[in-house]
């Protein structure tokens, strides 16, 4: 999952592909977004997105893609919003890839995996026909570097430690060969979203922490795209890897442009200057209805896999027992969270704000992936119910004065300040339903609408905060962000922690999950997770909000959806959209989807798991906005 941070951890796409936690930290989730008012336009200027002309005079395809949250890092070791951990994927391979369809686990850097009988080594057969765009071979070596690299390294573990944190040893016995040995058995080997890197390059690297990998371009990769600019607040610029092995992209060219004024960027749309527009992280039901009667103009409006959320500090506190940040204290009290949430109408946010593009949210993972969708009883249901939230509040001592208000046990009224993402109009849009929600129950909340609310949340210093990740198809990512151990080492330190949440019962949960095999058993153990989260009340999921997005179909004749009958383009779980990408002018007649050869092929290269009977499918990640 990614905070789309839009929290993106893909690190949904929080709203948050998830929250950089490295100073953007998220899931695709809390939109982070900083920058200029307007976009930068590098080069120069011009009419049509999709044709561009190099110093020659020759002309290339550029697809360009209109976002609204700017880049935490271009360190696959450290990003997590939704932008930065997609042009991962475009950058770098990973072992498995998602296929577009179902999204069952299909070979990428890794041609075919096997289990030993106690399922505790894992050996990948890694493919001879991957190379560095600078010439050299992709090997096992790098692999295994990868991940020895952040099992042994705090910073470089910063993004995706919690896939390695059970590794007993990995090693590369030939350049074809990867053996990883398990501590204990762990379900999520076929779903490793790691981005493999390669070691002669990254072996340099002095301070992982610290290295954001945006100096030298281009930036050397394996994926279907070569990094070849970047400005930050601005744009991103990749070329296509014409010696993919799965294919070259169809554009010579890709170009994420970022938008600080969504408005701005449907208006650029409509003007031909971009092909294609995300939202922050969805185009609003306003703008989606405008572009509705644009002939030249397809909105795609499908199920998302976001989740839309407010997020409660629990009190802020360090692995080694600090505490720091400064939470409302009245937050601690299970009863008055549960009478916060009890006043938040669900179905009226999704009526009136996504005005029905969106379903109205229960539990923690979207009811796009049905295996480990949950929702609550009807006896635990923290159902809209004002009269009953009043009552939970009387009973944690927090009564209404003789002004209607009430007060904390300082004796001040409560205030509540709410981190709201300034560029997204869902959280404003919220946040005046909450002021006036709250306010009757005589709670006063202040919206900190801020273009970056990284800072004040790795601090700790707010009482609720708009939340969101986009959630892969393996859970395991979005569940980790909330164990004890995503927490920082020291307050100094950055964690992997969404909200600073830690609690034994589930941590014991998670560590379950993890090492159970069976699909149907590990589904339970996860949904078990998710009722204790919801039984806690740090986090109070609103609704799952559709993938709203458009793009010019005198620019792009056809692209892939994930899943492919009715999915989203941007924020997948792999580089399926803009690999497949066709532009408008092209003989070439496929695209729509990935063609059936390449599924087949794909298919085709993956070894029964030996003994488990199922072959997994699911992965992690987003995190909306957020990783998220």
């Amino acid at each position: 999952m990614k905070r789309h941070d839009q929290h993106g951890r893909g690190r949904n796409g929080p709203h948050l592909r998830r929250f950089r936690l490295l100073g953007a930290a998220v899931a695709a989730a809390l939109l982070l977004t900083a920058g200029l008012a307007t976009p930068m336009t590098p080069g120069t200027p011009q009419a049509h997105a999709a044709e561009a002309h190099d110093k020659d005079g020759g002309g290339k395809k550029v697809l360009t893609v209109a976002v609204a949250q700017s880049v935490d890092s271009l360190s696959p070791f450290l990003a997590v919003r939704l932008l930065s951990t997609s042009i991962n994927r475009l950058m770098y391979e990973y072992l498995t890839d998602y296929d577009p369809k179902d999204a069952h686990a299909v070979p990428g850097l890794a041609t075919k995996w096997e289990p030993s009988p106690d399922k505790l080594t894992w050996t990948y057969t890694i493919r001879g026909d991957s190379k560095w765009s600078d010439g050299q071979q992709a090997t096992a070596e790098d692999a295994a570097w990868t991940f020895n690299k952040m099992m042994t390294d705090q910073g470089a573990a910063t993004a995706n430690g919690s896939f390695v944190g059970n590794f007993a040893q990995v090693t590369a016995p030939s350049p074809t060969k990867l053996v990883i040995r398990l501590k204990k058995p762990q379900a999520t080997m076929t779903a490793l979203d790691v981005p493999i890197v390669p070691k002669h390059i990254w072996e340099k690297v002095k301070d992982f922490s610290k290295f954001n990998n945006d100096k030298t371009f281009p930036i050397v990769g394996n994926g279907p795209f070569v990094l070849t600019d970047y400005k930050p607040d601005s744009y991103v610029r990749l070329k296509a890897n014409k010696d993919f092995w799965r294919g070259a992209p169809k554009f010579d060219e890709l170009l994420f442009r970022y938008y600080k004024d969504q408005d701005a960027a449907v208006a650029a749309l409509r003007k031909g200057e971009v092909s294609f527009v995300a939202g922050s992280p969805s185009l609003t039901p306003a703008q989606a209805a405008s572009l509705k009667g644009d002939r030249n103009i397809h909105v795609n409006d499908a199920p998302g896999r976001r989740f839309y959320a407010l997020a409660t500090n629990p009190g802020a506190q360090a692995k080694n027992g600090e505490k720091f940040g400064d939470g409302d204290p009245s937050l601690l009290d299970e009863r008055v969270r549960h009478a916060l949430f009890m006043a938040v109408d669900r179905k009226a946010i999704v009526d009136k704000v996504f005005q029905g593009h969106a379903v109205e949210g229960q539990g923690y993972i979207p009811p796009r992936f049905s295996s480990y969708f949950w929702k609550p009883s009807a006896g635990q249901e923290l159902a809209y119910d004002p009269v009953k939230a009043g009552q939970l509040l009387d009973q944690a001592g927090y009564r209404k004065n003789a002004d209607g208000k009430r007060a904390g046990k300082d004796g001040k009224p409560l205030n509540y300040r709410v981190l709201c993402h300034a560029t997204d109009p869902n959280d404003k849009a919220v946040g005046k339903y909450l002021q006036e929600w709250w306010g009757r129950l005589g709670i006063g909340i202040t919206l900190d609408c801020l273009d970056n609310v990284t800072d004040p949340w790795l601090a700790g210093k707010y009482d609720l905060a708009f939340d969101g990740w986009s959630v892969n198809p393996d859970p395991d990512f979005v569940l980790s962000i909330h164990t004890c151990a995503a927490r920082p080492a020291t307050p100094k330190d950055t964690g992997a922690t969404d909200d600073f949440i830690c609690d034994k019962t589930y941590d014991e949960l998670y560590a379950q999950q993890l090492a159970e095999y069976d699909p149907a058993k590990r589904a339970d153990i996860v949904k078990r997770m998710e009722s204790r989260l919801y039984d806690l009340g740090y986090m109070n999921v609103m609704a799952y909000p559709n993938a709203v997005e458009a793009y010019r179909t005198d620019q792009i004749k056809s692209i892939t959806t994930m899943p492919s009958k009715a999915g989203n383009i941007y924020g997948q779980d792999g580089y399926w959209s803009w690999w497949s990408a066709v532009p408008a002018d092209s003989g070439d007649s496929s695209g729509s989807s990935v063609s059936t050869g390449v599924v087949v092929g794909i298919a085709a290269g993956v070894v029964v798991l030996v003994g488990l009977g199922v072959l997994f499918a699911m992965r992690r990640r987003a995190t909306a906005e957020d990783r998220e």
